[in-house]
C-alpha cells in the first residue's frame, strides 16, 4: 500500500525547490508558502523589486517558466501519485497582471458593445484568456471567442445581438 504525499509536503517541496534555484541564479528571493487546499497550491516569491523583475521575465514569460518546471519537479519526484495543482506567483505579479486586465477589457468591451465592431487581443495564455473570457460574461452585449492555434492563440470580443440568449 502506497502513502499518498499530502498537499502541504507538495507546497513545502515546491518551496524548497524554489529557493535553490533562486538561490543557484544567485537572485535575492525567498518562495513563500501562500494558500493550500485540498488539491492546489500557491507559492509566492518576495525579495528585491530588481531581483522580482528577473523572475517576472518578459510579459510574465518567467513566472510560467517557474511554474512549469516546479510542476515537472513534483512529477519526477512523485511519480503515479495525485499531484495538486501548482500555482507560483512572483511578488504579487499574477493578482497585478489580472487587475490590469479585467480593466482594460471592461473598457474595450464597452467599446464593442456601443461600437457594435468586434476587437481582437493580442495572443496570450490560457490563464489571461480565461480572466478575458471571464470578465466579459459578466458584461451585457458582448461574447467572446478564441481564435487560432497555441502558442498563437488569441481572444476576439464580439458584440451580442439582443436577440441572443445563451
Amino acid at each position: 500500500m502506497t502513502v499518498e504525499t499530502t498537499t502541504t509536503e507538495q507546497q513545502v517541496m515546491v518551496q524548497e525547490f524554489l529557493d535553490g534555484l533562486v538561490n543557484a541564479f544567485g537572485i535575492d528571493a525567498t518562495a513563500v508558502p501562500v494558500a493550500a487546499d485540498d488539491d492546489s497550491f500557491e507559492i509566492n516569491l518576495e525579495g528585491s523589486n530588481e531581483s522580482l523583475g528577473l523572475l517576472i521575465g518578459p510579459r510574465g514569460r518567467h513566472v510560467v517558466a517557474l511554474q512549469e518546471v516546479a510542476k515537472t519537479m513534483l512529477q519526477r519526484r512523485l511519480p503515479g501519485e495525485r499531484r495538486a495543482r501548482v500555482r507560483v506567483d512572483v511578488g504579487g505579479y499574477r493578482q497585478r497582471r489580472r487587475e490590469a486586465l479585467e480593466a482594460y477589457v471592461r473598457e474595450l468591451a464597452g467599446a464593442v458593445a456601443e461600437a457594435g465592431t468586434e476587437r481582437g487581443l493580442e495572443p496570450m495564455n490560457a490563464a489571461d484568456r480565461k480572466v478575458v473570457h471571464d470578465t466579459v460574461n459578466e458584461i451585457p452585449g458582448v461574447d467572446t471567442i478564441s481564435v487560432g492555434d497555441e502558442p498563437r492563440r488569441r481572444v476576439v470580443l464580439v458584440p451580442t445581438s439582443s436577440g441572443d440568449a445563451e
